[in-house]
């Protein structure tokens, strides 16, 4: 065992140990990148059965010790907990063409009903002939058609470097059963800045509602079992650096 293999191995094991009951956040080093990763989802106070709605925060921060850029980050996968459901089909949905070439602004005003989750991407750009600089955009979460009747979102963000342009990823919703999981999410990152940009902050909250029949329904529903929620994720990268984690968020019963 060797490589990233050994290394992933190793530092899953020191998450597991580091991660205790209540734990939220894992802050990690392979070598010189480092890694920093929460999920939290509220309300804390949530139902014995059936459901209410809540809203899954993420915030995921890559640097380097000494500053330098860091390798890129291919994508981020989530296992979600089954104590809950998501009801795309509450809300409307808005299509791939209708957000081709939007601003952000342009985006939210023209799939404002579709619009789910927000968020912030950051990525430090390496170009040729320039020093590195950071570039940020918002991020805006919108109900998508499903795909082979999976629910699934779009996140779009948008780039002025190396020449404005929205950036579009679907997201797709499966259904699994894995234990104390029941959704898994797959986020293939986009190529940023022509390929020169390498993400450093990745932030989502995602969790809309919308009334129907007299109540509000939410995107995201959850109950609470065995006082919390989890996220197990890992971030994988084009150098081959892999960083598992599970992350729990504490829930309660009304009282």
């Amino acid at each position: 065992m060797k490589g990233p293999i050994r290394k992933a191995v190793v530092l899953a094991g020191l998450l597991t140990l580091s991660l205790g009951a209540g734990a939220s956040g894992v802050d990690s080093c392979i070598g010189p990148l480092c890694v920093s990763s929460t999920a939290t989802m509220q309300p804390r106070e949530l139902p014995k059965g059936g459901g209410a709605p809540i809203v899954l925060s993420s915030i995921t921060r890559v640097k380097t010790k000494d500053g330098s850029t860091p390798p890129t980050l291919e994508s981020i996968n989530f296992l979600i907990d089954k104590h809950g459901a998501v009801n795309s089909g509450a809300f409307p949905v808005c299509s791939m063409a209708r957000l081709e070439g939007t601003t952000p602004a342009q985006a939210r005003k023209r799939c404002s009903g579709a619009l789910v989750g927000t968020g912030t991407g950051k990525a430090l750009v390496t170009m040729p002939g320039r020093d590195p600089f950071p570039i940020s955009s918002p991020v805006s979460f919108f109900n998508a058609p499903p795909t082979g009747g999976k629910p699934t979102l779009i996140a779009h963000a948008y780039e002025k470097v190396p020449a404005p342009q929205a950036l579009l990823v679907p997201i797709v919703i499966e259904r699994v059963s894995k234990g104390r999981y029941g959704y898994r999410v797959r986020v293939e990152m986009p190529e940023i800045a022509g390929g020169f940009g390498a993400p450093t902050l990745a932030e989502a909250n995602v969790g809309a509602t919308r009334r129907r029949g007299g109540g509000k329904v939410g995107f995201i529903e959850a109950y609470c079992s065995g006082g919390r929620l989890q996220v197990e994720g890992d971030l994988s990268f084009t150098n081959g650096d892999f960083f598992p984690a599970t992350l729990t968020s504490p829930c309660h019963l009304p009282r």
